[in-house]
């Protein structure tokens, strides 16, 4: 895992994401899944040019599939924002990097 980016597991679940503060974007990916290698390098760029305004976390789908399953993730790559613990937007699929950092700044506009 890359500097900056959090690993989320179902262990480390409640206290990385449920219980965090602020704006929260999770990748559930699959080492097998070529589309998640393609916004790999997306996704790691994104943690360090939003580094101290989003928390960035990846959470592998294989080896924590009760977490998938409790947010229904049935494609990969998946990203999820959480806000407060809460799910407020998501993506689905492999996008380019600017659909990613759109949602990102929309969910970055104060209320």
């Amino acid at each position: 895992m890359s500097e900056g980016i959090t690993e989320a597991t179902t262990a480390t679940w409640e206290k990385e994401v449920l219980n965090a503060s602020g704006l929260i974007m999770i990748d559930f990916w699959a080492v097998w899944c070529g589309p998640c290698k393609m916004i790999a390098p997306f996704i790691e760029e994104i943690s360090k040019e939003y580094e101290g305004k989003v928390k960035v976390g990846k959470l592998d789908v294989d080896n924590n599939p009760n977490v998938s399953m409790q947010y229904g993730i049935r494609s990969i790559p998946t990203l999820l924002f959480f806000r407060d613990g809460k799910v407020v937007d998501q993506i689905m699929g492999a996008v380019p990097k600017n659909a990613i950092t759109t949602k990102l700044d929309a969910q970055l506009q104060p209320a």
